[in-house]
């Protein structure tokens, strides 16, 4: 049997897509066949189809994140047949817009009967990063976290998972994003368009820095926000930073720490795999008992053009609502 997919023929920002097919997957070990039902994109999606990836074979189905329905499982498996699961794959591997696609039992969140597919599908990478950051960050209550890049999606659930910590949270971000970003929680929101953000930092806080950053961007962003920081403050980065000087090192003795949600994959680690099922778990309880809130969402159609144009969006801008694609 064949199944449809949408692959990206080669890296590069022209997002070179084509619908193709594939052989249905075939079951091994304790894997379960899933039919997708919906697929959420990601700003690491866009960024891996423009800059490729060392282990991607062409042509490669992208989307990381995925809801889909149990329709075929090993004897005594859970979930059972006819489940609905949430689950996001490694970035080495293919990726989820395809049809169908084969998943180890333990990695995937069975979601509750109230909750949507289309909203549950926005909560996997970003939401678990989010939570992965907060951990690491070991924040407390009265804890100053400033996140540096506050119109994303992980920035979405850092705000919300920090508060019910009880930290007091800042945010950089353009102004357009001001609002929402403190409707979900935020003390306050300093523009990163203006040339005075120390002023602005000093007015809020004083001298003494921030207790935690969670820093999003990575490379040299990492050590202006390094300097924010207050000494032997924590902070995690969740992709790859500059060299650090020995001076600012010294002069601030921080904990640093990197999250990487693939990692559980690349390590071949199975209790970083079940962990991220747990964590899949909380993020749809904690929506559905409305302790945090999901994005919001842009249904898409299963087709290369809207799917190309979203890849376009997430890319170069910042999408308020996720892209979501409706497969069945």
């Amino acid at each position: 049997m064949m199944m449809q997919a949408i692959a990206l023929r080669s890296k590069g920002v022209a997002f070179d897509l084509a619908k193709v097919e594939q052989p249905l997957p075939v079951l091994e070990g304790n894997d379960l066949l899933i039919k997708i039902d919906y697929v959420a994109l990601n700003h690491l999606d866009a960024k891996l189809a423009t800059k490729g990836h060392p282990d991607w074979i062409y042509p490669h189905v992208v989307g990381l994140d995925a809801v889909g329905t149990v329709v075929q499982a090993p004897k005594g498996v859970f979930p059972t047949l006819g489940a609905r699961v949430l689950f996001t794959m490694c970035t080495a591997q293919q990726g989820l817009l395809k049809e169908y696609a084969t998943v180890p039992n333990h990695c995937v969140a069975e979601l509750p009967d109230s909750l949507r597919s289309d909203v549950a599908v926005t909560l996997p990478h970003a939401g678990m990063t989010a939570l992965l950051a907060i951990e690491k960050l070991q924040i407390e209550s009265g804890d100053t976290l400033a996140i540096n890049s506050g119109q994303g999606a992980v920035a979405h659930f850092a705000i919300q998972y920090a508060k019910k910590k009880g930290a007091k949270v800042f945010v950089f971000a353009q102004k357009k994003h001001h609002e929402r970003l403190l409707k979900l929680g935020a003390d306050h929101v300093f523009d990163c368009e203006k040339q005075n953000v120390c002023e602005q930092i000093k007015r809020e806080l004083g001298g003494g820095g921030f207790d935690c950053i969670l820093n999003t961007q990575g490379n040299d962003s990492f050590l202006d926000d390094l300097k924010r920081l207050r000494f032997c403050g924590r902070i995690v980065c969740l992709n790859g930073f500059s060299e650090i000087p020995e001076c600012l090192l010294m002069e601030k003795a921080p904990n640093i720490g990197v999250v990487s949600l693939a990692g559980a994959w690349l390590s071949n680690n199975l209790c970083a795999q079940q962990k991220l099922c747990f964590m899949g778990e909380q993020l749809l309880n904690d929506v559905v008992e409305k302790r945090i809130q999901a994005p919001q969402i842009e249904l898409l159609r299963f087709d290369v053009k809207p799917v190309q144009q979203a890849l376009e969006q997430l890319l170069n801008h910042t999408c308020i609502a996720r892209p979501v694609v409706k497969l069945a």
